[in-house]
């Protein structure tokens, strides 16, 4: 019997004890998230620029979005299931590691400049950006219904740490780089490879007891207590289902958007240092504002917040497509926008999906809710090179505002006959 086997059999019933376990599980999660943030900014800032450098044109610059989103897709799957069987010690764990030697995959092919190989492992690279989105489920699995988005958005805040300084050690890690006789745009990846081999680690050192296995325990321990919990089954399948299209419009707009910004900056004659300061401030939009957003998804609501994510995204597109590509202050502010937007989304998103779905199966739920993320993400990035080379960058940002608006239907939709019953 597995030592996570041994931990549900010793649950913890009082209830100061599940708050104290709970605010650890947030420290860990959070702690881990600083290092995770680091290895997904600094893969995202200079992958596009990568393959546009091996493969001498624009039209596939988009691919290393598509490629490392789809490689989340397919570690989304697995790190739940593993998640729903082992608990989420051992998911993100393995998730992070095989995301970090993913990273390690990406400076050998540029060494040997070998686009198969850089193909091959920036969809194994894809690992570590599903199990930084997969961590933020961790923290919320001993919160109670009125925590849940304010648990989402601390492990998000701490993300930012990393996230920020990650595109803004570009042209620190390019030296360095180039020092030791790599290519300078694989430098960062350097970096990533390290931080996500250490989010890990501390993953695994550090998140016991397992805050799923112990949540799975004392939702089975309230079950047997209480036999007259009745829940409709078709408010929690349309809970997800809103939630799911939620964030999953939110990031073909996101990474559509942002894939195609190094490029769009470069063509326009701004360098790694510019560059990584816009997609710094892009993931500082995306994570640091998640403490405020996940209190007002708390207290003001999911759909209330789903339409300012809509709003914000509109706005961003807007910015970004009649920003001058010489104005660093417009393309900061709709990359910010953008990066909000995103935030408002994911996190009101995250939030309906945690309160549709049991303790028993959640993180099998969630790794496959991921799934779609990721699918939706891979798909905007695949395009978004193909759109800006048949017509602009302009033309791409507009495009994906005017998307995001089919996000208020959605959510209107979903208050329509919102009204079920439930006995405690």
């Amino acid at each position: 019997m597995s030592s996570n086997a041994m931990e549900v059999q010793q649950p913890i019933y009082n209830e100061e004890q599940q708050k104290s376990l709970y605010k650890r599980t947030l420290i860990v999660v959070s702690l881990s998230q600083m290092f995770g943030g680091a290895g997904l900014a600094a893969g995202i800032t200079v992958g596009a620029l990568l393959a546009q450098q091996m493969l001498g044109t624009d039209a596939y610059s988009g691919l290393p979005a598509a490629l490392f989103t789809l490689g989340s897709a397919i570690a989304a799957y697995l790190v739940g299931k593993l998640s729903q069987r082992h608990g989420r010690r051992w998911g993100l764990t393995a998730g992070f590691t095989v995301g970090g030697l993913g990273a390690l995959g990406v400076v050998f092919a540029a060494i040997f400049n070998n686009v198969f190989l850089l193909f091959l492992s920036l969809l194994i690279y894809g690992a570590g950006t599903a199990t930084n989105l997969q961590a933020r489920y961790a923290g919320t699995d001993l919160a109670n219904s009125k925590q849940r988005a304010t648990a989402i958005s601390l492990t998000m805040v701490f993300t930012t740490f990393g996230a920020v300084a990650g595109p803004n050690l570009v042209n620190v890690m390019g030296k360095l780089a180039t020092n030791i006789g790599v290519p300078a745009l694989a430098g960062p990846f350097i970096l990533s490879a390290i931080a996500y081999i250490l989010a890990g680690a501390v993953l695994f050192l550090l998140l016991r007891p397992d805050p799923l296995l112990i949540a799975r325990s004392l939702e089975m321990t309230r079950k047997n207590l209480s036999k007259q919990i009745t829940m409709i089954q078709t408010k929690n399948n349309s809970g997800i289902m809103v939630g799911t299209t939620i964030m999953v419009l939110t990031q073909i707009v996101m990474v559509a958007i942002m894939t195609m910004t190094p490029v769009h900056m470069r063509h326009h004659g701004h360098g790694l240092g510019e560059i990584g300061l816009v997609i710094g401030f892009h993931i500082g939009a995306m994570y640091l504002p998640s403490l405020v957003t996940g209190i007002l998804v708390d207290k003001i609501g999911r759909t209330a917040m789903a339409i300012a994510s809509a709003v914000t995204l509109l706005l961003a597109g807007i910015t970004a497509a009649l920003a001058p590509g010489d104005s660093m202050i417009l393309l900061i502010i709709a990359l910010s926008l953008l990066g909000l937007g995103w935030n408002f989304g994911l996190i009101s998103g995250t939030a309906l999906i945690v309160d549709s779905s049991d303790a028993t199966t959640r993180a099998k739920t969630q790794g496959s809710v991921d799934v779609f993320i990721a699918l939706s993400g891979a798909s905007g990035g695949a395009l978004s090179g193909m759109v800006v080379a048949g017509s602009s960058y302009s033309t791409l940002s507009l495009v994906g505002g005017v998307l995001s608006l089919v996000l208020i239907p959605v959510v209107f939709w979903s208050g329509r006959g919102k009204k079920v019953k439930v006995e405690m």
